[in-house]
């Protein structure tokens, strides 16, 4: 439950930055706050942005998808 919260939060952030086109603020949230190399953060951005419908239920499945592990 925790972590869902934790992704919902960082999805909304950067839907707000893909939706405004700002990728260049994309890239920096996903790598300063949440440590994601640059090779991943253009695959997260890649798929958020050819999302049908770009929402933060979405985007925070596509960040899990992409984590190296899981807290618990």
């Amino acid at each position: 439950m925790y972590m869902s919260v934790i992704w919902k939060n960082h999805a909304s952030r950067l839907v707000d930055f893909v939706n405004n086109n700002n990728e260049v603020q994309a890239h920096l949230y996903l790598e300063q706050l949440m440590l994601f190399p640059l090779d991943i953060q253009d695959k997260i951005i890649n798929d958020i942005s050819h999302l049908p419908y770009c929402n933060c239920e979405s985007v925070s499945n596509i960040i899990s998808q992409y984590m190296m592990f899981e807290l618990k």
